[in-house]
């Protein structure tokens, strides 16, 4: 089982950056598809706080819902990435 989940829609441009990201550095997720309609997204609002994807949940290092394409691609490369 893997530490790492990630809150999603398959047709969202910065939701498939952050797969990317997770593709390259080799690193195994669960997948959390959510409804198109935010108001349908209780799931991902409670980890969060807010309705947008992606969110990221790293429960092995503490991080409870990070929401932006950019900052969890910038934490998954320091965190997880050859630099680290």
């Amino acid at each position: 089982m893997t530490d790492l989940k990630l809150y999603e829609l398959e047709s969202c441009p910065y939701c498939a950056k952050v797969r990317e990201t997770l593709a390259e550095l080799g690193l195994e997720y669960e997948s959390v598809v959510v409804p198109r309609a935010h108001g349908d997204r209780t799931e991902v609002e409670e980890v969060s706080g807010q309705t947008g994807v992606p969110v990221l949940v790293d429960e092995a290092n503490g991080i409870d819902g990070m929401p932006e394409s950019d900052d969890i691609v910038e934490y998954l490369q320091e965190t997880y990435g050859s630099a680290s």
